[in-house]
């Protein structure tokens, strides 16, 4: 990996070429715990499935990253969809990606792509959010408890330089009132590119309502519904 000037940032970067020059690369957004490194081999499996090049970051405040400013604003994810990614795009001379985006990732993938004017080639959004649920809440808040009883803390440790302060800003934000009514359904509509939406039927971080509601608003959207969500999208555990 490498770091990379950004927004008043120097973010973490993963590139893996695959040799892919004539087609659209793919950049993939993590969820709202994650990092590069807590992808583990996936950029590398995506990039030998498909061909293309993949690029992953770690968006301020988590990884390597620089800190991120704190507490979060409720468009928190507005802000790194319409500021910071097309300023990191643009350090990358990017200018038509493929957006894979896992859970917060594929809400700022789907904003970017809706309202940030830029050309994006496709979205493949795995467990976005588009509105709160309560079992969100409810499984945030649980969350919640386990960093303080659990050995949450020490196994996100070792994927970022920051950890207490990266937990603190996904899950102080979920759980402030404010955030009960952030809502981004009307950004589906906005879309023009093809849209490949995923979700798990057992996951604990929203229901299957998420990609749903992005099929009946966007004009090109194909779903996937997992009978089970894969431990690989999941909070890593010590073997």
């Amino acid at each position: 990996t490498s770091l990379v000037a950004v927004a008043g940032a120097r973010l973490e970067v993963l590139r893996i070429d695959a040799g892919s020059a004539g087609a659209a690369p793919i950049v993939m957004l993590h969820e709202g715990l994650g990092s590069v490194a807590m992808w583990r081999d996936f950029p590398h499996r995506v990039a030998q499935a498909t061909g293309r090049d993949v690029v992953a970051y770690s968006r301020a405040g988590y990884g390597r990253s620089s800190p991120a400013a704190l507490p979060f604003g409720v468009r928190y994810m507005h802000d790194e969809a319409l500021v910071v990614l097309p300023r990191l795009l643009d350090a990358l001379a990017i200018d038509e990606p493929v957006l894979f985006g896992h859970s917060d990732g594929g809400s700022i993938a789907l904003i970017h792509a809706a309202a940030s004017g830029r050309p994006v080639a496709g979205l493949a959004l795995m467990a976005p959010h588009v509105l709160v649920e309560d079992v969100s809440i409810a499984s945030i808040a649980a969350a919640r408890v386990a960093w303080r009883t659990t050995d949450l803390r020490a196994r996100l440790a070792r994927y970022h330089d920051d950890v207490d302060a990266a937990f603190a800003g996904w899950n102080d934000i979920w759980l402030h009132p404010d955030f009960r009514t952030w809502n981004i359904e009307d950004c589906a509509r906005g879309l023009t590119c093809p849209v490949l939406a995923m979700q798990g039927r057992d996951d604990e971080y929203g229901t299957l309502d998420q990609i749903r509601s992005i099929a009946r608003a966007g004009p090109d959207v194909e779903l996937v519904e997992f009978a089970r969500t894969e431990q690989i999208f999941t909070t890593p555990k010590e073997k």
